[in-house]
């Protein structure tokens, strides 16, 4: 740690805020980088190189100052930090005047160099880790060696089976997001600790990166575990009223390599906006994920769509359509569907029939019913 003029500035305004002598800031060269007396800024002060060469308290009457260069009357001492010597701090006046309030000027130094070295800590890890981050979603050519390094430096497990999820922030209404939005959201994700590493993706600037820890069962992974986290997270970040979130988590794949990976699932998960939900798993909308590239091939998403969007024409209350997508989401299951829409068996039956007569397709084909299903996923 090395003291600098913002440190410096900081201890003067600080300490002669406590009293009421010019107080200087000499670095580990004795040169004066904070002062009272803006004057004295960038001066030699050999007494403050007595104070730094012998580590002890130097004290200067009239007589000594006379006999020194860049030096006035008053009481020095060194700064400490991790058992050295970074630089001293001086206060102007009669030492016999001045001396009492010595020990309380060093400690609020001393306080303040730690208070910065911490900061400096802090952002440091933080931009660390936002580089971890960023470069395991990237996954090209992974440096695990470097990598490795880095994480046991923030202390970091990165054997540590994880999955990529993805935090989508909104302001609410008449709100404009702004970087203080995502401060709060990350900080939510970090406290209380679970080990997340969390970035902020720089395609999106509304989304932030979370590389979750996950707990494995077997061949899974724990998935009602995150899933009530999430839950509890979307309910921390309503109580804020500013914003709100969505998430979308993506699948495991064992490796460093595969969070890439997981984060592309879960990228793409969110892409689909499956029934506008908050809390989204690549694993539950696998089919829908995997096809939701279909609507940007003309020509195939055309070809596959056709016969439901004839449906759709000649449907104008929407009640085929409502029929057709409930009975796909109970499964194809008729006493679910009927039970779903409250309506009798037969009533099912004839809805059914109707849409097979608007579309040309057979629910006794696998080939119609497949592309039918596809249809309305891609509809959503």
């Amino acid at each position: 740690m090395q003291l600098n003029a913002t440190i410096a500035r900081q201890i003067v305004e600080r300490t002669m805020k406590i009293i009421h002598y010019s107080v200087n800031v000499m670095d580990e060269q004795g040169r004066i980088i904070g002062s009272g007396d803006p004057a004295r800024i960038n001066q030699r002060h050999d007494g403050a190189i007595l104070a730094i060469n012998d580590n002890r308290v130097v004290e200067i009457d009239q007589a000594t100052a006379n006999q020194l260069k860049g030096v006035k009357p008053g009481i020095n001492l060194p700064i400490i930090f991790h058992h050295q010597v970074i630089g001293v701090i001086g206060i102007s006046g009669v030492p016999e005047a001045v001396r009492n309030y010595g020990e309380l000027v060093k400690m609020t130094a001393e306080l303040i160099v730690e208070q910065a070295a911490l900061m400096s800590q802090i952002q440091w890890d933080k931009r660390h880790r936002e580089e971890l981050v960023l470069q395991l979603i990237q996954g090209s050519e992974l440096n695990e060696s470097q990598l490795t390094t880095i994480a046991e430096r923030l202390n970091l497990d990165l054997n540590q089976p994880r999955i990529a999820a993805i935090v989508k922030v909104y302001p609410t209404k008449g709100e404009q997001l702004s970087l203080e939005h995502l401060q709060r959201v990350v900080h939510l994700l970090e406290y209380p600790e679970r080990d997340n590493l969390v970035g902020i993706a720089s395609v999106s600037l509304n989304e932030i990166v979370v590389l979750k820890p996950i707990s494995l069962e077997g061949d899974d992974w724990a998935k009602n575990i995150e899933l009530q986290r999430a839950k509890k997270l979307v309910k921390r970040a309503a109580k804020d009223g500013s914003f709100s979130i969505k998430i979308s988590l993506g699948g495991y794949f064992p490796s460093l390599q595969g969070l890439a990976k997981s984060y592309l699932t879960a990228q793409a998960t969110l892409e689909t906006q499956i029934d506008n939900q908050d809390i989204m798993f690549y694993h539950n909308h696998l089919l829908p994920v995997l096809l939701n590239g279909l609507k940007n091939d003309a020509w195939r998403h055309e070809q596959l769509c056709a016969p439901l969007l004839k449906l759709i024409a000649n449907d104008p209350r929407g009640i085929l359509f409502k029929t057709l997508k409930t009975f796909f989401v109970q499964n194809c299951d008729l006493a679910q569907t009927c039970e779903a829409l409250h309506i009798h068996r037969n009533t099912l039956r004839y809805r059914l029939e109707k849409i097979e007569l608007e579309t040309s397709l057979n629910f006794n084909n696998i080939q119609d019913k497949t592309r039918l299903y596809l249809a309305v996923l891609n509809h959503q």
